[in-house]
């Protein structure tokens, strides 16, 4: 073997190497518009990453037992590039048929489909090679010492190419066809170079058409809109998920997406908000502080809640985890960042760090379709309560069902409230909204809004029966989470479910 393949095939190693943990997280990625980002997608993608490494070892190790031609290899590479491209232009319909299943096995099967195949082609290369660059039994150790180094190190690199680079700025379904395009072009070097006389340079050529026509396919119809009675005026990616701007056809109704879940609307002509939640966030947190001056937002949104805050006179602090949605905020949805201080953090680092106390403080944050799980323990309500004012309030916007069998979060979070602060209020809305309040101030009085002028007319019936009297929770059921033991994810995982098939019901609708 000439030294120049010797260093090809080490090349290589290292680019399948990136390429397994690129298509590992992008996996991930494109899964979660669909099923969440909770642990079932994560537990789906490594168990079927780690059980596609085991076979593909498998199959590198027998295959070149058998025969030592490169080509198999390098054509196995084509033909992993063709899966991969060909999972772009599946996922989607393959995902809503898998939310007929429950949200464990429908991520799991959804990842076998779409994964298991390119990962095990692309894991075959390390036992191959070992065999292809060694020539005695001395050198056993060192090859394998050398490849494995390499595919590890290769493996780093994709991970911050992905992170770092891919995610914040590609589309998911660009990156991963760019992946693919690698796989070929990888391979068309070699047949170049060293394989001209071996069968499989015509793979290469199909896979090369193979990529493209169902790349184009693909962008084509991410292209296509099939809304009816709304048009797209923005998206962006993010470490985040996936953000959207819709707009009805009509002008007077905008929505903000995440990960195709709506977590806004608003009326750009009026210029106020159409959704109930925000109008509950603010009056919630003003009828239940003694004296608003200074308030806290966890969560940007699109701007809408510390916007109306500052309207009033109160200074505001935001801290907001994504960069991303803060120009379309302000671009879409009239957030003046100006108004307010704004800090790109994660809440739970913030809360640790800061010193300043609050009249109030308001916790809306969301990823897709739930809260983030590490947000609802006692030790962030403890950190939380150390900056509040002695009557200071914290306000909490969330999805919680207290039928018996489904309510598990909801008691949960009442429970682990009840363990840091004196009085804990549930307002339920008709809507699904459940709004959670926690004060030390005792007796707790509530003062509702003189009148309801100035909300959207349509929102204003769930408005009042939100904000009318608590609901009573049973306290003896659910239990206080903790940041050591935080089973929410896996115990609410059946309301989620819902959230995710009521989305893809209503799909047609838009």
């Amino acid at each position: 073997m000439s030294s120049g393949l010797r260093r090809f095939l080490y090349l290589t190693a290292t680019l399948t190497g990136a390429a397994v943990l690129v298509v590992e997280i992008l996996g991930a990625k494109m899964l979660t518009p669909w099923f969440g980002s909770s642990h079932f997608v994560w537990t789906a993608q490594i168990t079927i990453t780690l059980l596609a490494l085991a076979c593909g070892y498998y199959l590198g190790g027998w295959a070149v037992d058998r025969s030592r031609r490169l080509s198999l290899i390098y054509g196995g590479l084509v033909l992993a590039a063709s899966y991969l491209a060909f999972t772009v232009t599946i996922r989607n319909p393959l995902a809503a048929a898998c939310l007929n299943l429950n949200l464990a096995l429908g991520s799991i099967v959804a990842s076998l489909i779409l994964f298991f195949v390119p990962l095990t082609l692309l894991a075959a290369v390390g036992p191959f090679f070992v065999r292809m660059l060694t020539s005695s039994v001395e050198g056993v150790g060192r090859a394998v010492g050398r490849l494995s180094f390499l595919g590890t190190l290769g493996s780093v690199g994709g991970v911050l190419l992905t992170s770092y680079v891919l995610v914040p700025y590609c589309r998911d379904s660009v990156a991963m066809l760019g992946t693919a395009a690698a796989l070929v072009v990888l391979s068309a070097v070699y047949f170049i170079g060293w394989g001209l006389g071996e069968r499989g340079g015509g793979g290469v050529v199909a896979g090369a058409v193979a990529v493209t026509v169902l790349g184009f396919v693909a962008l084509r119809r991410e292209g296509e809109s099939t809304m009816k009675h709304h048009v797209e005026v923005a998206r962006a990616n993010s470490h985040f998920g996936s953000m959207q701007v819709l707009e009805a056809k009509d002008g007077r109704r905008r929505y903000y997406l995440n990960d195709f879940l709506v977590q806004n609307t608003y009326d750009p002509v009026d210029r106020r908000s159409l959704s109930m939640f925000t109008y509950a966030l603010f009056h919630l947190a003003d009828g239940y502080t003694p004296a608003l001056r200074n308030a806290l937002c966890i969560g940007l949104g699109v701007g809408i809640v510390p916007r109306e805050l500052a309207a009033r006179g109160v200074a505001v602090d935001v801290v907001e985890i994504n960069p991303a949605v803060v120009p379309l905020a302000k671009r879409w949805f009239d957030f003046d960042p100006s108004a307010v201080n704004l800090m790109i953090d994660d809440a739970r680092h913030f809360l640790r760090v800061a010193t300043n106390r609050y009249d109030t403080i308001v916790l809306d944050a969301f990823l897709g379709d739930s809260s983030p799980s590490h947000l609802m323990t006692r030790e962030a309500f403890a950190e939380i309560h150390r900056l509040l004012n002695p009557e200071g309030a914290l306000v909490i916007n969330a999805f919680a069902d207290f039928e018996t069998t489904r309510d598990f979060f909801g008691t949960s979070l009442h429970r682990t409230l009840k363990a840091v602060f004196r009085e804990v209020r549930v307002h339920v809305s008709p809507g699904g909204n459940t709004f959670f309040v926690g004060t030390d101030r005792s007796p707790l009085a509530f003062r509702p809004p003189a009148a309801f002028d100035h909300v959207a007319p349509w929102c204003r019936g769930e408005l009042q029966v939100a904000l009318a009297a608590p609901k009573a929770v049973n306290e003896e059921r659910g239990l206080v989470l903790t940041d050591d033991y935080n089973p929410v994810d896996y115990f609410d995982a059946r309301n989620r479910e819902r959230t995710r098939r009521i989305l893809a019901a209503g799909a047609d609708s838009w």
